[in-house]
Parts: C-alpha cells; structure tokens; sequence
C-alpha cells in the first residue's frame, strides 16, 4: 500500500484534456479535404511520426516526408492550418484537474507524447499553461511514452518521488508502465469516471488551499 500522500499530477493532453492533436481520424479527414492517397499517406506517417514526436525533424519536414512531391496544389501553409483545426477542448475536464489543482496546491505536470509545433499550437490555443507547471513533452525531452525514462525525468524535474505522483493517462498500457516504478496511475476512460476514481485517491490534506 502507498503510505506517501499525492502531491504532484502527471497528465496526459491528447485524449483527456484536448482530442488528439494528429490521430487516424484527423489523417482521414486531410486525405479527404486535400485529395490524397490516405493508405499511402498513412503507411508513410506510421514510418516517421515517431522521429517527429521526439523533436528530431520540423512539422515542415514531417510534412515533406509524408505527402509533399511536385504535383500537389496546395501549400504546407494550409495543410498544418487544418492539422491545427482539429484540436479541441474538453473544458469540463480542464476545469476540473484546475480545481483540484487549487484546492490542494497541487504540482501540474504534462507528461504527451507531441510534435513541438503541435504541442505549442495547442498549448497557446487553450492556455494550458493557465493548468501546467510544466511540460515533459516527447519534443521537448527526445523521448516519448512508453519509454520509462520520460516519467523518471518527469519525478526528477517536479521534485517528487514516484510514489508522491498520480498519472492520469487515456492509453492504459502507459499508466501500467508508469506504475512499475512506483508512480501511481488511472486510466482515464471520460470525466464521471475519473471524479469517482479521484475520490479514492489520497492528496496530500496538509497543503489543502481552503480559500475561496
């Protein structure tokens, strides 16, 4: 059993907070909107979107690799324009992690797997800076979930031990990861599920911010 009290929550972004910022519906949506191949559009992200998400390539070079050739009619411009229009919030939930946060000063860290012109996008769009102490995203750090060395970097950069840290993550298979060095974790599965499982967690009571 955990005997430490919960100071410090790693949350993931695309699939909790926001929708995903670049996922397989978001790809079927642009090879309809711009008249391209999506098999043969897909099968080439699946190759270097990884190279991407680590920091190692631009969202332009991403995008030279993944469709761009002479014979296209249209500008890298308006293809990351609608990449971009596809993020959306969920405010419901932003509000709630921004409450419990408040309410017992809490340390907020996002722990993604992002492209940096995508995180950032996203970042300035919805303020997520207003909820984020910080940000150990896969652009910024060279790695990516599920490497386990992303969520030590996270304890070491937010000054917990493991044990002090929740993770609330839509891919159950990353919360499980994370669990094996001592981190605990939920599987985020929509809003009225994660306030019922958050109301078993234990937060640390001591820093409880009882002000209006």
């Amino acid at each position: 059993m955990n005997t430490y009290r919960i100071t410090t929550l790693f949350l993931d972004i695309g699939g909790v907070l926001l929708t995903n910022g670049w996922d397989r519906t978001a790809r079927r949506l642009a090879s309809e909107q711009f008249h391209l191949d999506f098999d043969e559009m897909n099968e080439r992200h699946h190759l270097i979107f990884d190279v991407y998400e680590m920091g190692k390539i631009t969202l332009n070079e991403y995008l030279d690799q993944l469709i761009f050739d002479p014979n296209i009619n249209f500008s890298k411009d308006d293809f990351k324009s609608f990449m971009f229009q596809q993020s959306q919030p969920y405010y419901d939930t932003i509000d709630f992690f921004k409450e419990l946060k408040r309410k017992y000063s809490l340390k907020v860290v996002a722990v993604n797997n992002e492209g940096r012109e995508l995180n950032e996008f996203r970042i300035k769009k919805f303020h997520l800076d207003e909820l984020f102490d910080g940000f150990v995203s896969s652009s910024y750090v060279k790695m990516r979930k599920p490497d386990i060395d992303i969520f030590r970097l996270a304890c070491d950069i937010s000054k917990c031990l493991p044990q002090q840290a929740l993770l609330v993550d839509d891919r159950d298979m990353f919360v499980e990861v994370a669990k094996t060095i001592g981190i605990n974790g939920i599987h985020y599965e929509g809003l009225s599920s994660i306030k019922e499982k958050m109301s078993l967690m234990e937060f640390d009571v001591n820093n409880e911010n009882t002000t209006a």
